[in-house]
């Protein structure tokens, strides 16, 4: 891969988009790239957290719109390379941080609130550029849109082509953190190790649960809720937990 860098330190990974020249935007040697990575982090045992960031001056533009628009390329294009690395991200197993700097625009904002985290500096925003270009938000943007701004205030984002900054974005729970541009890096760094000191197995539990109890009634979320509960009381983690819990120890999750 040369447009994706990956590099892993036991149970952070880091995922960077590798384009600054044309400010990372998507050509289809990234889709591919970008896939490969995921599905590499996915892999690895190790990894518990995923890091997603962009080299240079910004996250990401976009797609690179010097390969050209057509219609039946670009839904070519979102079907077959770009929704594989979205729902590599929305099923995986592993928790992923959006680390975004300057600006993520188009289906580089998409990425980023696909991810199961966002940190944005103070700076940054992301940009609905569709609009610009006679175009509507892709990749499952209208759908991240609609759950995270409500239906007036996301049409009104779309059509008005909208750069929604990064405090914005936090007052709305699109994003998690907002910090200091010269905290960025350190700072998302830093959560990551935190998060991978917690219980994998319940992580993907919660991730898994959350993606679905939205449109469940509250008695099938219940029900849900027990089968994942069950699974977890009987792993090594949750009975190690609970004897460190007894004997006032920190515990230690290996993921079993």
């Amino acid at each position: 891969m040369d447009t994706i860098l990956y590099e892993a330190d036991n149970a952070i990974a880091v995922i960077t988009l590798n384009r600054p020249e044309k400010f990372n935007a998507f050509n289809s040697r990234m889709r591919a790239d970008m896939l490969a990575a995921i599905l590499r982090a996915e892999q690895d045992d190790k990894v518990r957290i995923v890091i997603i960031k962009g080299n240079g001056r910004g996250f990401c533009a976009g797609a690179d719109l010097s390969e050209g628009i057509d219609g039946g390329s670009v839904e070519d294009q979102l079907e077959n390379e770009y929704k594989p690395f979205l729902m590599a991200i929305h099923e995986g197993k592993k928790i992923y941080i959006a680390q975004v700097h300057r600006t993520a625009a188009g289906i580089g904002g998409t990425l980023a609130m696909t991810c199961d985290f966002c940190v944005m500096d103070e700076g940054a925003n992301v940009y609905l550029a569709f609009a610009a270009i006679g175009l509507i938000p892709d990749g499952g943007k209208t759908w991240q849109l609609l759950h995270g701004m409500g239906y007036s205030r996301a049409l009104q984002a779309v059509i008005e082509g909208h750069k929604i900054t990064a405090d914005t974005c936090l007052s709305l729970g699109l994003i998690n953190k907002v910090v200091p541009v010269e905290e960025l890096e350190q700072g998302t760094r830093d959560w990551a190790v935190d998060l991978s000191k917690g219980a994998p197995l319940a992580q993907q539990a919660a991730k898994r649960l959350l993606k679905q109890v939205g449109s469940m009634s509250y008695k099938d979320a219940i029900s849900l809720e027990a089968k994942e509960q069950a699974v977890l009381t009987n792993s090594e983690d949750c009975r190690n937990a609970v004897d460190a819990f007894l004997n006032k120890q920190k515990p230690v999750f290996a993921g079993k």
